[in-house]
């Protein structure tokens, strides 16, 4: 998952860079508004590590004394299985746990949380959770290259290369990225993919192109507007594509590990 990093794109520090030719989101009716700032502020049911049964970290996991500045999007690049089951959701938790511990050499899981194909929302690297809930401070994590001790990693299971995910799964998403938001005072263009910052194809085509679509639907959950940036768009994508090759490899985790 953390590829060797070959760029940043500092320039779209607005995050709407694929806002193609959308219009700013205009402001919700006051009391629309608040009623979705209230649903951000409580927040998608979150299964803790214990819930799932994570091992121990193998040694002390670092919090951090500043708060995240952005928020990454990943995909696990599993299956895109029908088995939407909590079953199945924890299994992925443990597989991504032993893969990043036992083959990467990782103190713990790389990504502060995991969204499941049938939408369970489960705590990744241990005291994220605690943390997300003061709002005050992140733990250091390994999900990004270069971003691990400014953002907040979120895996969504699956490969979305040339799918999309299922509707739950995105909705949940978007859940979480509100209440992430609203906890650490991120406006909802701060919502960035993997590719932004590393050499990678993660989080896969669809996915990245939803983007725009998940700033939006988490701007209506806080009941904030979302601008463009003053910058070109499309410019900035034209020159990024110029930069690098996109790695045509997964992420990480064989599918071995989950049966």
């Amino acid at each position: 998952m953390t590829t060797p990093a070959q760029h940043t794109r500092r320039a779209v520090v607005t995050g709407a860079f694929a806002l193609a030719a959308g219009s700013a989101l205009s402001l919700l009716p006051t009391g629309r508004a608040q009623a979705a700032a209230s649903a951000a502020a409580a927040g998608p049911e979150i299964v803790s590590c214990a819930g799932w049964g994570a091992r121990a970290a193998s040694e002390s996991v670092v919090v951090l004394s500043n708060r995240p500045e952005r928020i990454i999007v990943h995909h696990t690049a599993t299956l895109n299985v029908t088995d939407y089951s909590q079953q199945r959701a924890f299994a992925l938790a443990r597989a991504i746990q032993t893969y990043h511990m036992d083959a990467q050499g990782w103190i713990d899981t790389g990504q502060h949380f995991t969204v499941s194909r049938g939408a369970y929302v489960m705590e990744g690297r241990h005291n994220s959770l605690a943390e997300l809930r003061t709002g005050k401070r992140q733990v250091r994590a390994a999900h990004c290259v270069g971003q691990n001790t400014v953002s907040i990693g979120i895996e969504n299971e699956g490969t979305y290369m040339t799918e999309e995910p299922p509707a739950a799964q995105f909705a949940k998403l978007a859940d979480l990225c509100a209440y992430i938001c609203d906890q650490y005072g991120l406006a909802a263009s701060e919502i960035y993919g993997h590719r932004d910052f590393n050499s990678t194809s993660c989080p896969g085509d669809r996915l990245y192109a939803q983007l725009p679509t998940l700033r939006k639907q988490v701007a209506v959950r806080l009941g904030t507007s979302l601008t463009e940036p003053a910058s070109d768009p499309f410019q900035d994508l034209i020159d990024e594509a110029a930069a690098h090759a996109l790695s045509p490899y997964p992420e990480y985790l064989p599918e071995r590990l989950l049966r």
